[in-house]
């Protein structure tokens, strides 16, 4: 037995419900630096045009789709970039967005901030996780009335960079839950037209099995049997620990316990044992209603100790119907029992098919304000979405360019704030991928008077 536990992992290959996920949204495209340069147009004036936004990440949920097994050995998503700008007022392209498929059931998160972006429970939702960088303005957005023939554009913007966590809980209206052998996936054969591996062994489920039950021509619920619960499952034990994520989504648990174990099992510590685990993992888990079953009663000791058990059941208030998952005896009752509970625990009304097909952004995380760290190797860093996105944005290499940007930073408080921080002359000051040194031109000027003629410049 303990080979076969050993080889767990290559058993369940088929069957992945967990990835981890880095996807690029796309940057956005240049802006253009061009002139209109015609014969008889010695006027012509900047004509560049902006670049094209980059391309989104999405996830789509399918439902032919069952496992996150594709995106195991796809980890690494990015999307292509916007087109640049060109002359005659021309803007890029928009980048195409790239698509992840996932099936119905799946929790997406963000792993750096550790918040659940969204939560696929319709076949043909859409959530753009990271957002394309928008295209960088071409020279004819820079012109006003004191700067007539502006000679430089923007770079694109950088796209989101996300690191995603990828959880499948599947969906079902029931979930059969029991140790290691009760008899789960026999039971999940019989009453429905799942096929699940069945072997006189413990472990023998490797996977979760989803089969669909009809009660009658109008009636049926989805059940899956959740495999490889065992004492200190909610620490990782036997298979547990990856398939009690599964439960969550369940309205009802069948519970089903074996009367006729190999180990002479006390039933009723099967039972304690079980809901144990479910409250460690999660309290709500707990508190599900449950369906109680005592499977094997095509043996006759089953039989008799059920019957033995039967007034300390009733004094815990547990109801144990008496089953044989072989013969198929008790089933009918069992199914009309999970159908009554079922019918008296309504999910909530689902929202209409515009809400759920529509295209819904994921949360972006949380900008990051402007901030100055002083260290004796770098001189003074300055971190801050916004300043760092201005940087990026900038051709370093033109000089009209810096100085846009110079202002923009001047207006934005950062010289205030590296002054604040006790920077002199000729310190590093660095932000993203630009260095540079400080250079204050007017010294003698009173920094709280805000005098006007006040000139700072990084150079």
């Amino acid at each position: 037995m303990s080979d076969h536990v050993r080889n767990t992992p290559s058993a369940t290959e088929g069957f992945i419900d967990e990835v981890t996920l880095e996807v690029q949204a796309g940057d956005g495209g240049n802006g253009a630096a061009t002139f209109r340069r015609e014969k008889y147009v010695p006027h012509g004036g900047p004509n560049g045009g902006s670049g094209g936004k980059g391309g989104d990440i999405a996830v789509v949920s399918r439902p032919d789709i069952k496992t996150l097994i594709d995106l195991r050995y796809h980890s690494h998503w990015k999307a292509p970039r916007g087109g640049n700008g060109q002359s005659g007022h021309k803007h890029g392209a928009d980048g195409e967005d790239k698509v992840i498929h996932a099936p119905v059931g799946t929790v997406v998160y963000d792993v750096d901030a550790n918040q659940v972006l969204f939560d696929f429970t319709e076949p043909g939702q859409t959530c753009v996780v990271a957002c394309g960088g928008r295209g960088g303005r071409g020279n004819t957005c820079f012109v006003s009335s004191t700067h007539r023939a502006p000679r430089f554009a923007e770079k694109g913007e950088p796209g989101d960079r996300r690191r995603l966590r990828l959880v499948l809980k599947i969906l079902a209206d029931v979930g059969i839950i029991g140790l290691p052998n009760a008899g789960k996936s026999t039971l999940i054969s019989h009453i429905s037209a799942a096929k699940p591996k069945i072997a006189n062994y413990p472990f023998t489920t490797l996977t979760p099995n989803l089969g669909a039950v009809r009660i009658d021509s109008e009636t049926s619920f989805i059940v899956a049997d959740i495999p490889g619960i065992v004492e200190g499952a909610h620490e990782g034990r036997g298979l547990g620990h990856q398939f009690l994520r599964h439960v969550e989504r369940t309205r009802v648990l069948v519970h089903l316990l074996d009367f006729a174990p190999i180990d002479q099992r006390n039933p009723l510590e099967d039972f304690e044992v079980l809901n144990r685990e479910l409250e460690l993992f999660d309290e709500e888990l707990a508190r599900k209603p449950q369906v109680v079953a005592a499977n094997k009663m095509d043996v006759p000791e089953a039989r008799t100790k059920l019957g033995e058990l039967e007034p300390e059941l009733r004094a815990r208030g547990i109801e144990a119907l008496p089953v044989s998952a072989v013969t198929g005896e008790g089933l009918q009752d069992l199914l009309h029992r999970v159908l009554s509970v079922l019918r008296s625990t309504e999910p909530p009304a689902k929202a209409t098919s515009v809400e759920t097909k529509r295209k819904v952004i994921a949360p972006r995380p949380t900008p990051r304000p402007l901030h100055i760290d002083v260290s004796f190797d770098y001189g003074y860093v300055v971190t801050g979405d916004a300043v760092e996105r201005l940087v990026a944005m900038t051709d370093l290499d033109n000089p009209e360019a810096v100085a846009y940007m110079e202002r923009k930073l001047q207006r934005m408080g950062l010289y205030q704030k590296l002054r604040e921080a006790g920077i002199v002359d000729g310190d590093f000051v660095r932000i993203g991928t630009f260095v540079s040194n400080f250079v204050d031109e007017d010294k003698g000027l009173d920094v709280e008077s805000g005098d006007s003629n006040e000139t700072t410049r990084l150079s």
